[in-house]
């Protein structure tokens, strides 16, 4: 309710954009069955490497497949690994970094097994991952995961710092509140705004990892739709066939745009330090 009130006050460009862009990306992800008539994976060697046409939106790749079809699933799955990583990063992250923030004294031994994750790029984690527990949507969403929460776990820790040591918590303290309670209702209510904003980059970043993965072959493995694998497979064919290529890419990049959008604006809308700068 705080959000909406806040929004509806100073109308952000950037979350409107944004909240424009993925709802067209979430009616394409919930509603592919209904939107086309055709398999993403099933070939017909007789119609490959067709240009765009009434028959087929965007075109054929080189098994015969319809490009639309392959990108409105893909793009279903590439949400569904974003929703997934987003939530286990904030649930394990978040609670990794209430501990650390919270009590001190086991502050020093989380933060540098942290700062020892961090030192590597999360991607690089990621395909490490992925290489040796091996493609599949789940092993892409637990390396993603594993590469993404060190950082959730260092913001809620610094909110989470900035936060117990004020009037209301050390009343609540006072007052004979356990700690569990004085985290739930107070510490943790009070760290959404940083939350949502690190959760929004995180979605778009697992997007656009999981292209990555499937681009260098340690992703969803083939047939099954994977916007990264169709950059892949599009690039012995980008002469011939440059429908194939640029059709997922652009999926990607509106994507990626909209969830970072919608992160810079909610930034900008939560965080009171910013405020001056929203255009009203």
């Amino acid at each position: 309710m705080l959000f909406l009130e806040k929004y509806k006050k100073y109308k952000h460009p950037y979350i409107t954009t944004s909240i424009i862009i993925l709802i067209f990306l979430i009616f394409l992800s919930v509603f592919a069955p209904f939107l086309t008539d055709y398999n993403p994976v099933r070939n017909n060697a007789r119609k490959r490497l067709q240009p765009p046409s009434k028959a087929h939106f965007l075109g054929t790749d080189q098994y015969g497949r319809d490009v639309f079809t392959r990108i409105i699933y893909g793009i279903r799955i590439s949400m569904a690994i974003g929703l997934a990583v987003v939530s286990l990063t904030v649930i394990f992250g978040g609670l990794i970094g209430i501990i650390a923030g919270y009590y001190p004294q086991l502050d020093k031994v989380i933060m540098r097994v942290l700062d020892a994750m961090m030192a590597f790029p999360g991607i690089i984690i990621a395909i490490s991952l992925a290489a040796i527990w091996g493609a599949g949507k789940l092993n892409i969403i637990l390396a993603l995961s594993f590469a993404y929460f060190p950082k959730m776990a260092r913001i809620v820790r610094s909110s989470v710092i900035s936060i117990k040591d004020l009037d209301y918590v050390e009343s609540a303290k006072a007052a004979g509140a356990k700690d569990l309670r004085i985290i739930f209702k107070y510490i943790l209510k009070n760290s959404a705004s940083p939350i949502m904003v690190q959760a929004t980059f995180n979605f778009a970043l697992a997007i656009l990892d999981e292209a990555a993965l499937s681009f260098l072959g340690v992703g969803i493995m083939p047939p099954e739709p994977s916007l990264g694998a169709m950059v892949t497979d599009a690039r012995t064919y980008m002469v011939v066939a440059p429908w194939m290529i640029f059709a997922p890419g652009i999926m990607i990049v509106l994507a990626v745009l909209s969830l970072n959008l919608l992160g810079d604006g909610l930034r900008d809308l939560l965080d009171p330090h910013l405020k001056n700068i929203i255009k009203k």
